[in-house]
């Protein structure tokens, strides 16, 4: 790992960069993919399925033989794992349901505002080198409590042709009922355009690679929304002396396993701190079995020395960490600061992987330092917000004369007309009366 010692500030933003992505040709690809399945459908998504995960398809849909042989295989604890993970995520996510607001802004004037759920949304689950079961139950059970009506969920298969049971498991047990074998820029294609087998959505939710966060900018220019264009995972911890290294390496190692292009950062107190740290990095190193991965990702990763609780409260949110775990001493100092994280984990028994899996909490967060701008997937991103007004006479009367003379200062007559037929008819019907 890179180590920096008391860095200044303008040295800040150089240490807060993600590890580049390899862009060339990208974009051309995600053109070439998306104009193939707007023209030719299912046809182009098996073609580029066989291209870029060699797998051989009649097509892709998959079916109710495969989910009940994938229930045989998924082990008895395993499942009581996923559903206890489940039942913390429904219990949190139900939580947020939100209330109907109204308000009589002014008398007569009564405004109100309701959540609607979107009514077609597609999930992305990666199945590469690491099959993400648990992004299924992130995804798909907050999407059924919003009330969507239809859930896609697109994942690639394996060389044979097969989806690892574990997802089929658990997208089974949420609920979901359109599955389809279909991996990285054809699956969020065949998501934006609609294909004959795969209908096209409002929204597209998940994580992925550099194609897949390619592909879902690239729809979102196509009207379709997506969540947030998450890119590879990262995660900083906050320690200081009350640290137990064991635990922050164990963190840090965490998220370094999920790719060479992940990146995890370690903010410490004291010079002192870095050489227990480094050394129980090559203990547990050298026992992952996911080594070769999480050792190119340490490359991308550093070490930051700031004896200032101030300066590294500072550094955090210019870094804005997707995880942000933090093991001091005074927590509440740090607490009242975070600004910009994806999700925050307090103390040293709190690890980032309980809210990858099982806290409750979701874990598609904002990557690359979209914490500054974005929120994690909530009940809320399946959800949009929609205002009603109901205005009687009297409340016309008073406002009326507000939005005319507002109309008129930006112009717009007709705006002012539509006001001022109505007061002339209500002031009529008053002198009548």
């Amino acid at each position: 790992m890179i180590v920096a010692i008391n860095p200044k500030r303008e040295e800040w933003e150089q240490l807060a960069e993600r590890p580049a992505l390899e862009q060339q040709n990208l974009q051309s690809t995600v053109d070439e993919v998306f104009k193939s399945i707007q023209s030719d459908g299912d046809k182009a998504v098996l073609e580029f399925t066989k291209r870029f995960d060699n797998a051989t398809l009649i097509n892709t849909v998959a079916g109710e033989e495969e989910l009940q042989y994938a229930d045989q295989l998924v082990g008895g604890e395993l499942k009581e794992a996923i559903e206890l993970a489940a039942k913390n995520i429904e219990a949190f996510h139900t939580a947020q349901k939100p209330q109907r607001v109204e308000v009589e802004t002014a008398p007569g004037v009564t405004c109100w505002q309701e959540a609607k759920a979107i009514q077609k949304v597609g999930i992305y689950i990666p199945g590469g080198t690491a099959p993400l079961f648990s992004t299924v139950l992130m995804l798909a059970l907050p999407a059924k409590i919003a009330g969507c009506k239809e859930i896609v969920l697109c994942t690639p298969p394996g060389p044979d042709g097969s989806i690892n049971p574990a997802i089929l498991f658990a997208a089974k047990y949420a609920g979901v009922k359109q599955i389809f074998k279909v991996g990285g820029i054809q699956a969020i294609g065949a998501m934006t355009f609609g294909t004959e087998s795969i209908p096209k959505v409002d929204k597209i939710f998940g994580p992925g690679n550099q194609y897949v966060t390619a592909a879902k900018q690239r729809a979102a220019q196509l009207g379709v929304a997506i969540d947030m264009p998450a890119g590879p995972s990262e995660l900083l911890v906050m320690a200081d002396e009350t640290a137990v290294p064991e635990f922050v390496v164990s963190d840090l190692l965490s998220q370094a396993e999920h790719g060479v292009d992940s990146q995890v950062i370690c903010v410490v107190k004291s010079e002192e701190q870095v050489e227990p740290i480094q050394k129980e990095l090559e203990i547990q190193l050298a026992l992952l079995p996911r080594k070769e991965i999480a050792e190119k990702a340490i490359e991308n990763s550093k070490i930051i020395c700031l004896p200032e609780d101030q300066d590294c409260v500072d550094f955090i949110n210019e870094y804005a960490p997707e995880h942000y775990i933090l093991c001091v001493q005074n927590e509440d100092f740090y607490l009242d600061q975070v600004i910009n994280a994806g999700s925050v984990f307090i103390g040293n028994y709190t690890p980032e992987s309980a809210g990858d899996y099982a806290s409750g909490t979701n874990h598609t967060l904002p990557t690359n330092g979209y914490a500054k701008s974005y929120s994690g997937v909530n009940l809320d991103a399946f959800m949009k917000k929609i205002t009603f007004q109901k205005i009687t006479e009297k409340g016309i009367l008073g406002i009326g004369p507000a939005i005319e003379q507002m109309a008129t200062a930006e112009q717009l007559d007709a705006h002012k007309n539509a006001v001022t037929k109505r007061l002339a008819y209500l002031n009529s019907k008053n002198l009548k009366s």
